[in-house]
């Protein structure tokens, strides 16, 4: 099995921003914590980011894999561009959230992927990419 980690918007600022949400992992030291979880269930991750919404889209179009775990950043928010591109493709994406977004600002609360996505992991750090990767390593 094949997945696609994506991280979003920001995502690169790993270690550097609010501690008390993200953890102090770098976006290097989760990819290898992820890479290494999805290897210990028979899955290999790739991994991309970045920060620009048309080129988040043009990676989701362009995967070629099992599945895609999917951390937009603000971009869940309000982004109808990413929903839209989610909904358009045959692979079944799994979005992931480190903090709470639902115990966060007001704004944070609106999730516009969430109804594209096959499942939604949130609120519990680098966990969250790991019970992405047990989704679908189970499915």
């Amino acid at each position: 099995m094949k997945i696609l980690l994506l991280n979003g918007v920001n995502m690169n600022m790993l270690g550097k921003r609010k501690a008390e949400f993200y953890g102090t992992d770098t976006l290097a030291e989760l990819e290898n914590k992820v890479k290494q979880y999805g290897v210990e269930r028979g899955a290999t991750v790739v991994c991309a980011q970045s920060n620009c919404e048309g080129r988040l889209a043009d990676i989701l179009q362009q995967a070629d894999c099992d599945g895609i775990i999917f951390n937009a950043g603000a971009y869940s928010h309000y982004s109808y561009a990413l929903r839209d591109c989610i909904e358009c493709i045959s692979i079944p994406v799994v979005e992931v959230h480190m903090s709470n977004i639902y115990e966060r600002e007001d704004f944070r609360k609106n999730d516009v992927l969430q109804s594209v996505c096959k499942a939604v992991f949130f609120g519990e750090g680098i966990n969250s990419y790991f019970k992405a990767i047990d989704f679908f390593a189970n499915k």
